[in-house]
């Protein structure tokens, strides 16, 4: 029941694995839609409102199969969930590629969200969580950080190569065949829920023998969902979470168009957001380090005040503007988006411990995701009747304000 010391320890190839599968499920997904608004646009004759509809019915379903995908895994183990999540998503995909009519687009990301809610964030960081009880924020720093590199890698293959070469509609399907070959084996082949299902114990366990008793069916500690709902910490991470993903998702889903109005090409564009997309991995390893070391609530807020800062320098930016803004603002938003998983996960162990994990995490998935849903929405609803951007950046700016403040004042619930 122990570890072979030559061996690399187990949990390191469960980080890898999460974290590849964590880089085709943003990449394709939250990271690749906005590359695909302005082709549609034009091909199509969609306003930019209704494509970002389609993002809001894709986060909407992401977030209310959450708490569902959260009990599967605590209940059948993420193997199982990741690779029908997978299945599911690549067929989403697939609609999307041979869709005609804008009810078969919401359609199809219905599909690709309610598939990816059970690839991302809640199953890799539930098993990561299980497998290292020292040093957990920077195990899921690390597995958070395929988020970003999703963006770093595939937007701009997305951007610069795929859709130029293939058009809009093989790419979505070049995206499906991503989640079917990538994942699939992954989930297989390395992903293991728990420790004791290869016959070993966390990373830095400190009592073996009762982390051997819980693998063999003693309970892991922690609160249900509904203590949890219970709490006050509860809800001020749900509003922390709820506001700033408003602000967040909804600058960077229209960080691409707003930059092409201001007269940026698209190369500068997509790679703008593929610097998103790695400041975003740089920043969840180091936010991720620096839950081991600071509380995670000091952390997000420090990560919120980087976005705070980004969205300044963002409704700054014009035609006249240097390209050197533009990197400014994907690097600081990068960085301070970074923060979100790895203080997420932690506050959820921290604060709830790990027997409900999944359920709870999914639960708190819920209005992170409406904010994520209903950010880029809004943003793209106002500029189609304004044909600007301004006041949207207004009201990000008091949101990520009000998150911070939010968050500063939770404590861990009495008697955990």
């Amino acid at each position: 029941m122990s570890a072979d010391r030559r061996k690399p320890f187990y949990g390191y190839w469960v980080v890898l694995a999460a974290f590849l599968c964590n880089v085709i499920t943003f990449g394709c997904g939250f990271y690749a839609f906005s590359l695909f608004v302005t082709p549609l646009g034009r091909d199509l004759g969609w306003g930019r409102g209704e494509v970002m509809a389609g993002f809001t019915i894709f986060v909407l379903t992401t977030g209310l199969a959450a708490p569902q995908v959260g009990k599967l895994v605590d209940r059948c183990g993420a193997r199982v969930v990741m690779s029908l999540g997978a299945i599911v998503a690549g067929a989403g995909f697939v609609v999307l590629c041979v869709m005609t009519a804008l009810w078969q687009f919401y359609l199809g990301y219905a599909i690709v969200g309610l598939g990816m809610a059970g690839t991302g964030q809640i199953p890799t960081s539930a098993v990561v969580s299980n497998w290292f009880e020292k040093r957990r924020g920077t195990a899921v720093g690390l597995m958070g950080s395929g988020i970003g590199v999703g963006g770093l890698a595939l937007s701009p293959f997305v951007g610069t190569w795929l859709l130029p070469q293939l058009g809009w509609s093989h790419s979505y399907l070049v995206l499906g065949v991503l989640c079917w070959l990538v994942i699939v084996p992954l989930s297989v082949l390395v992903i293991r829920t728990r420790p004791s299902e290869k016959g070993l114990v966390a990373f830095g366990a400190e009592d073996v023998a009762a982390a051997l008793e819980q693998g063999s069916g003693q309970p892991v500690s922690g609160v249900s969902l509904k203590v949890a709902m219970g709490t006050v910490a509860f809800w001020l991470i749900v509003a922390t979470y709820f506001l700033s993903h408003f602000a967040q998702v909804g600058a960077v889903q229209n960080q691409v168009p707003f930059l092409e109005d201001a007269g940026f090409p698209m190369a500068v564009s997509a790679g703008a957001l593929g610097a998103v997309g790695l400041c975003s991995a740089f920043g969840k390893f180091g936010f991720g380090w620096l839950c081991d070391r600071i509380h995670a609530r000091y952390a997000l807020a420090i990560g919120l005040g980087l976005q705070f800062g980004s969205i300044i320098v963002l409704m700054n930016i014009g035609p006249d503007s240097p390209v050197a803004m533009a990197w400014l603002y994907a690097v600081m938003m990068g960085l301070g988006l970074g923060s979100w998983l790895p203080t997420m996960s932690m506050l959820t162990s921290g604060y709830f411990g790990l027997a409900n994990y999944g359920a709870i995490f999914g639960a708190i998935t819920i209005p992170y995701a409406v904010g994520s849903a209903v950010g880029p929405l809004v943003a793209g609803r106002l500029y189609d009747s304004s044909g600007s951007y301004a006041d949207v950046f207004v009201v990000f700016l008091v949101l990520f304000a009000v998150a911070i403040v939010s968050i500063l004042v939770c404590r861990r619930p009495a008697g955990r």
